[in-house]
């Protein structure tokens, strides 16, 4: 299963106003930060407002914070929320379903189990859970940092 960009952007404008909470942060910075389009994070963070997820202050000295606790927002929430549909694969889709092996494949029912298996476990985890900056290891504490990505190198020339 895949996450869409727009469940993404929603995730990650969470996690940096969780992380962020001593301050009004605004779009242009979790854009720049995260290096997405500004454009396309208005939308989900305007969706977010709507859901109560994120509160929005207006003026000159406007930002957006947390319309909740972290503790509060379920992340199975926000994913069931902010995604358009769960359907893995073309039997999902009742009405343009053309499928020949349909009526008697059981890899829909199978899929079902996977996908709610997969939304449960995200049931478990809360906003404050992502965003925790340390954890106790021994006696030593890990401060979080940001993970980048390395480019895949091709092994064929």
């Amino acid at each position: 299963m895949r996450l869409t960009t727009y469940t993404d952007y929603a995730l990650r404008s969470l996690m940096y106003l969780a992380v962020n909470r001593e301050r009004l942060v605004t779009i242009q910075d979790i854009a720049s930060l995260h290096n997405i389009s500004k454009n396309h994070l208005t939308k989900v963070v305007h969706h977010l407002g709507q859901l109560g997820l994120v509160a929005t202050i207006r003026g000159r000295n406007g930002g957006l914070k947390l319309g909740r606790e972290p503790a509060d927002i379920n992340i199975g929430e926000v994913v069931r929320l902010t995604e358009s549909d769960f359907y893995m694969a073309e039997c999902f889709h009742r009405e343009n379903n053309r499928c020949v092996y349909a009526s008697a494949c059981v890899l829909e029912d199978a899929l079902s189990q996977a996908t709610a298996a997969y939304l449960s476990v995200l049931d478990g985890v809360t906003l404050e859970h992502l965003v925790r900056k340390t954890r106790p290891r021994g006696d030593a504490a890990i401060v979080a940092q940001p993970v980048r990505l390395v480019p895949k190198v091709s092994l064929t020339s």
